[in-house]
């Protein structure tokens, strides 16, 4: 009777450990999925770095995120902007992942933020910081001008200059979003493109659970001689999910 029970009891920690390893195993599948992201023959590179580092935010619930992405040339300029509320206990400061085909050191990329909730004329010039090491994918945090409490609201924007990023041809421009909530309420993507304007321009979504999915081709809601605008939105966008706006331009 003995000899079974530690025979019993071996197999549950030979079975224990199986399942911890197939987990384990199940999740670095994952992580390297996500890790290889390439849409219509393009490697997403620095969605690709991203993914590997990505961390969630778990203290704040975002209830409406702003991206608006200005590409001129092969300059890009963006301005972020996300309102929500504090569920933490405490919290002093949001993290943004700044990700591009550019490498150019943090220090001349002319980033600035505003806390808006407490300087809604932006008065106050908030210099963010780099969380990490440089590349072509960045994690910024951005500090509150004062710590938030326990169901604070807030609304936080974020403008960044990323220069030579974007060149004639296949370019595309990434929304991610890593927060720990199912949704988020209202998600708004604006792409401004000035000079050399697309030929075309389609919208990929991918997630930890998927492959990037093609969603739409969006047409221009503005659009000039050298200028078009492109607007995307979305109600009750994943929580932790990434937009990937896949555009043609030709040289001129």
């Amino acid at each position: 009777m003995q000899s079974r029970a530690w025979l019993v009891l071996t197999s549950l920690v030979f079975v224990g450990f199986s399942i911890a390893a197939g987990i384990y195993a199940r999740k670095q599948r994952l992580a390297l999925d996500a890790a290889s992201i390439v849409i219509e023959g393009h490697s997403i590179d620095s969605l690709n770095i991203a993914n590997l580092k990505r961390r969630v935010n778990r203290t704040l619930v975002i209830q409406e995120a702003l991206h608006t992405a200005r590409i001129e040339a092969e300059d890009l300029e963006i301005a972020w902007k996300y309102s929500g509320y504090c569920r933490a206990e405490r919290d002093t400061s949001i993290e943004f992942s700044i990700d591009s085909d550019d490498s150019t050191a943090f220090e001349n990329l002319n980033c600035v933020a505003f806390d808006l909730g407490r300087d809604p004329d932006m008065v106050r010039t908030i210099r963010p910081l780099l969380v990490g090491s440089e590349g072509i994918s960045r994690k910024l945090s951005v500090p509150f001008l004062e710590p938030l409490k326990a169901n604070d609201s807030f609304a936080v924007l974020l403008k960044c200059v990323l220069p030579r990023c974007i060149k004639a041809g296949f370019g595309y421009y990434t929304s991610t979003l890593s927060f720990a909530q199912d949704r988020v309420r209202r998600c708004e993507v604006r792409l401004i493109f000035t000079g050399l304007t697309p030929s075309w321009l389609r919208v990929y979504e991918c997630s930890a659970q998927r492959r990037p999915v093609l969603l739409k081709t969006l047409t221009p809601v503005r659009q000039t001689v050298d200028s078009c605008e492109y607007l995307d939105v979305e109600e009750e966008r994943p929580g932790q999910s990434a937009r990937i706006y896949i555009f043609w331009r030709d040289a001129a």
